[in-house]
């Protein structure tokens, strides 16, 4: 056996409180807590005009009971005031009428209550009495009536003041509810923008649908390049309905269409059309192609349409309901007195059969693409594109 010292054996774990760290920086960095991290809630709170306005209503209270502490009078009873004039033991007085107190600072060397300057309230009728308790016992620097004027200013900010508040507030919430869907904006639509700049689905993710895609193509070459049919004099459809299956691919056809095109795509359900209140759905409708035609060339995809479109007149109701009148919007937009321009209107539903005869006209949606469930083939093109 040699006397050589053995070697110390490496540390398998050197080095992993520095990965922890990095890992660590890596986390927080991640969370939020950089420089550049997303504002919190009450970072947001902190930004707004309500909580300011908090802020100096509670500062200015907090200012006059600081600035009243030093001017403060100790409360005695009427008796007592009366007296202290009797005695002659009154420097000055003050009658307050409009708050019916009698403020007295006493001589030196005379005190109510520990304090040299003390008042008291009296009744209407008692103010003849003291009256005449200080013309007979005249203070030593006089006495005087305080009868409070209110100025014109005054007057209309305390009369003003309360509605132009509330003008304030109600404005404030009206201008927070007009980005969300809030109590104020029932009439905002609820359609999702999709960027055009963002990678979107394309026809090359679609498989087992073939035949739908080549009647979609036509769609693409219009909304791609439309000059060239408005040329030709050719008219492109102005609806295009998806049917089928549930799970056949519908939604993601239309995501395709707006993907090959790159236009906007704006998505959104039947269901979100009908609310409980009357007018909504039909609002909803109008903001929603008023949206897509400020921003045209654009496709509107409307999923599960017989939520909205379903048959009019079969409703409790009547011609009345609000769901037939968002129906009746919807009908005008796509086809009313006013063009769409480059707007082109793709729904997907399950219920071919329950729609409405007026949505199937030509004119509206007069190209209706079958989307059946794939064959042997198509299941195969589906896995090698997923798969």
């Amino acid at each position: 056996m040699s006397d050589e010292k053995k070697s110390p054996a490496k540390n398998p774990f050197k080095g992993l409180t520095s990965k922890k760290k990095e890992k660590a920086e890596v986390k927080n960095s991640a969370n939020g807590s950089g420089k550049g991290a997303p504002k919190t809630r009450s970072q947001r709170i902190l930004r707004g005009p309500l909580f300011w306005i908090v802020v100096a209503i509670f500062a200015v209270t907090i200012f006059g009971q600081i600035s009243g502490a030093g001017n403060r009078y100790t409360e005695i009873g009427t008796s007592q005031a009366l007296d202290a004039i009797a005695q002659s033991k009154v420097e000055s007085a003050l009658v307050i009428d409009k708050s019916q107190k009698i403020q007295l600072i006493l001589k030196s060397g005379n005190t109510i209550k520990g304090s040299t300057k003390v008042e008291a309230s009296y009744v209407i009728r008692q103010e003849p009495v003291i009256i005449d308790a200080l013309t007979a016992n005249p203070p030593a620097k006089g006495w005087n009536v305080d009868v409070p004027t209110q100025s014109i200013l005054t007057t209309l900010l305390f009369t003003f003041g309360p509605i132009i508040l509330i003008g304030f507030l109600l404005f404030f919430m009206l201008s927070q509810a007009q980005g969300g869907n809030k109590v104020f904006s029932f009439g905002k639509s609820r359609a999702k923008l999709q960027n055009p700049d963002v990678p979107q689905n394309t026809f090359a993710d679609v498989a087992g649908a073939d035949e739908a895609i080549g009647e979609l193509e036509e769609i693409k070459d219009f909304l791609s390049d439309p000059t060239k049919y408005q040329l030709l004099g050719a008219k492109i459809p102005k609806g295009v309905l998806l049917f089928g299956p549930p799970g056949t691919g519908k939604t993601l056809l239309a995501r395709a269409v707006a993907g090959e095109a790159k236009v906007p795509f704006y998505s959104i359900s039947g269901s979100d059309f009908v609310e409980m209140f009357v007018g909504v759905g039909a609002a909803r409708v109008r903001d929603l192609f008023a949206q897509a035609k400020a921003n045209s060339p654009a496709i509107i995809f409307i999923d599960e349409i017989d939520a909205v479109g379903r048959q009019r007149g079969t409703g409790m109701g009547g011609g009345h309901d609000e769901r037939e009148q968002t129906l009746n919007q919807l009908l005008v937009e796509m086809d009313g007195f006013e063009a769409n321009g480059q707007v082109i209107l793709i729904a997907a539903t399950n219920r071919p059969d329950v729609l409405d005869p007026a949505l199937l006209r030509p004119g509206r949606f007069d190209r209706q693409i079958p989307v059946d469930r794939p064959d042997l083939k198509g299941r195969g093109d589906i896995l090698k594109v997923h798969a």
